[in-house]
């Protein structure tokens, strides 16, 4: 059996019912204990996210709420919208959009939990800056055994960003680059490795400063693209409706005894839900522990607002437009989206997203390397830093040349490697998390906050 057959078995087996079964009830869990407060605080989290007051940094040796919100964001708006949406519709089909857009409803409070306990068990590092996340709040709360998880975490957690923010990055990058402008991959790999070091070498705040000005940016420019292929072809936009519920729910018999299309669109679209989003998988709440603000529910709901818009908003976009395009079927990958904007909006449409992929995976890099950086802290402390940041560059020019489907399967094994810790961590703090959520809407009550 070759690697690349030994990754699609394994994982085959880790995303198996049990796993998708573990991320779904989790997210179910935590919303009924809070009792859809993150559903009913959408708007308010929106509005606060966006705000003035979330932009300002303070002096406490962090970055601001809105910073830790791009951070996070430039490590998840990334090939997971572009690349991952296209390879789930390949797969299951158009009702995976469906199973990925209702795992995103419920990791809403997922995302909230794992953030706002990261922020509460967060501590100050040897610069005086914040650090934390899942690791920490497994070895503060769940004692000798959370120690052992919070180990485990961190390092399935430096795993995952070689993978995810390495690798895959790297692959999607140097697969658009050489399909378009037909440039060699390994040179391909050198020079984004060489870009990401420059950046990164310069701690969180060059990322967050960076990602806070490309992520808005690039997120406009994409939505609107992505939109414009969806109204040309409007008239497809039923058709396409009926077709992704009616298979997201067809548990027909299929041949060897398989469940049927339904199964299918669930394991795809949960499995490219979570790499888009990573809502479970803890990822986030290490940017989240990073920003200033001192109330860990108000940037609990801040942070959560990234499943919003990686998956709601930008995930849908690029769905709809493969499937409105009729494309769907000839292709996969980052092929199959490029032919859904090439066919609609031309050559233009193909350079343009041949740049969005670029810019998108490069500002996942950086968001993926501050998070595994944290994770490498907590395991090894601060002196060994270089070590890390050199073998994350390592892993951008590795991933270039390597197969994109293999580079996929090996970031879902380590994404679910990582999802299980803070899954079970989450689940045993579940009741933490329900009451912290309503004092704090006890307060905004009092104060006559506009909740929804």
């Amino acid at each position: 059996m070759s690697f690349a057959q030994w990754v699609r078995v394994a994982d085959d087996h880790v995303w198996g019912p049990a796993m998708l079964a573990l991320f779904i009830s989790t997210g179910v869990c935590l919303t009924l204990r809070t009792r859809f407060l993150p559903w009913r605080n959408l708007g308010w989290a929106l509005g606060t996210a966006m705000g003035r007051e979330a932009r300002a940094r303070s002096r406490e040796g962090g970055i601001s709420p809105f910073s830790a919100l791009m951070t996070a964001l430039a490590a998840t708006i990334g090939t997971g919208n572009i690349v991952g949406v296209a390879t789930a519709l390949a797969a299951g089909g158009p009702g995976a959009l469906v199973w990925m857009e209702l795992s995103a409803l419920f990791g809403l409070s997922t995302k909230f939990a794992e953030c706002m306990l990261s922020v509460k068990y967060r501590r100050r590092d040897q610069q005086g800056g914040w650090t934390g996340g899942p690791m920490y709040v497994m070895s503060a709360r769940l004692g000798r055994a959370g120690r052992t998880m919070g180990a485990l975490f961190a390092i399935f957690a430096v795993a995952a960003s070689l993978g995810i923010g390495g690798m895959t990055q790297a692959s999607s990058i140097a697969e658009a680059l050489r399909d378009t402008a037909g440039l060699p991959v390994r040179r391909v790999g050198l020079v984004t490795a060489l870009l990401a070091l420059a950046v990164i070498l310069g701690g969180i705040r060059r990322v967050s400063s960076v990602s806070s000005a490309l992520v808005p940016v690039m997120a406009v420019g994409y939505l609107a693209a992505g939109t414009a292929v969806i109204l040309l072809r409007l008239d497809a936009l039923p058709g396409v409706l009926a077709a992704m519920f009616r298979e997201a729910f067809s548990f027909r018999a299929a041949a060897g005894g398989v469940l049927g299309t339904a199964w299918t669109a669930l394991r795809w679209g949960v499995a490219r839900g979570v790499l888009s989003n990573e809502a479970g998988m803890g990822s986030a709440a290490i940017a989240a522990a990073s920003a200033d603000g001192r109330d860990p529910v108000r940037q609990g709901y801040i942070s959560m607002t990234a499943v919003f818009f990686d998956t709601m908003v930008i995930c849908t976009v690029t769905g709809l437009a493969i499937c409105c395009s009729g494309v769907l079927g000839t292709s996969d990958g980052a092929a199959l989206t490029l032919l859904a904007f090439r066919s609609t909006l031309g050559d233009w449409g193909g350079t343009f997203l041949c740049g969005a992929i670029v810019l998108f995976a490069f500002s996942t890099i950086l968001g993926w390397e501050v998070q595994g950086e944290q994770a490498f802290q907590y395991l090894f402390g601060s002196r060994p830093l270089i070590l890390y940041r050199l073998l994350f560059a390592l892993a951008v020019f590795w991933g270039a040349g390597t197969e994109a489907d293999t580079v996929f399967r090996l970031t879902d094994i380590c994404n679910a490697m990582m999802a299980l810790p803070n899954l079970l961590c989450l689940l045993a703090l579940s009741g933490t998390v329900a009451e912290e959520a309503a004092v704090f809407q006890k307060k905004g009550a009092e104060k006559a906050v506009n909740f929804l």
